[in-house]
């Protein structure tokens, strides 16, 4: 039996949504943005919330590398992240931060219940994820890093955290 491709129009859509949002505090580039959109669409983030210093659409960098995917997954942005998380928990979302701490949990072993709202709070490129956020986070989780470099792009992070946290749900 022949391992063929799928193409684009082969690809079936599960329609799953999971009770599960970004909040993107100070992401600078466009593209990380865009990338944000296709993880979210690929993985059934429900919501993106972009705060701070974050571009958001219409932008022709995070239209090319979400690949249009901004255009049907939910977003809103606000300029202070702190009255987001407040309105997040008020609807019982638990709020993840992803960074790297000293109290901060393998993002691998952490539980999530069938039912649970998530809100995964992501950082800057370069200064991480705010302190005061991480302060109002119910819990801090890191991906473990064996290499020399303690970070990685922030989509990427997000791409793998994301997967983690959903894995279960997802079957």
């Amino acid at each position: 039996m022949n391992n063929i491709q799928l193409t684009h129009h082969q690809h079936t859509p599960s329609g799953i949504t999971l009770p599960l949002c970004f909040l993107a505090h100070d992401i600078e580039a466009p593209a990380n943005v865009g990338s944000l959109f296709r993880i979210a669409d690929a993985l059934g983030v429900e919501k993106i919330y972009l705060t701070g210093g974050s571009p958001t659409p219409p932008n022709p960098k995070i239209k090319k590398t979400s690949r249009s995917t901004e255009k049907f997954i939910p977003w809103e942005y606000a300029e202070n992240p702190v009255t987001v998380l407040e309105k997040l928990k008020q609807q019982n979302h638990r709020v993840v931060a992803l960074e790297i701490t000293s109290h901060s949990q393998d993002v691998r072993s952490h539980k999530v219940e069938p039912e649970e709202k998530l809100c995964l709070i992501l950082g800057s490129e370069n200064k991480g994820v705010d302190q005061d956020l991480l302060s109002r986070a119910d819990v801090t989780l890191h991906i473990p890093m064996v290499g020399k470099n303690s970070s990685m792009n922030v989509a990427t992070a997000a791409a793998i955290a994301t997967f983690e946290l959903s894995r279960e749900r997802l079957g």
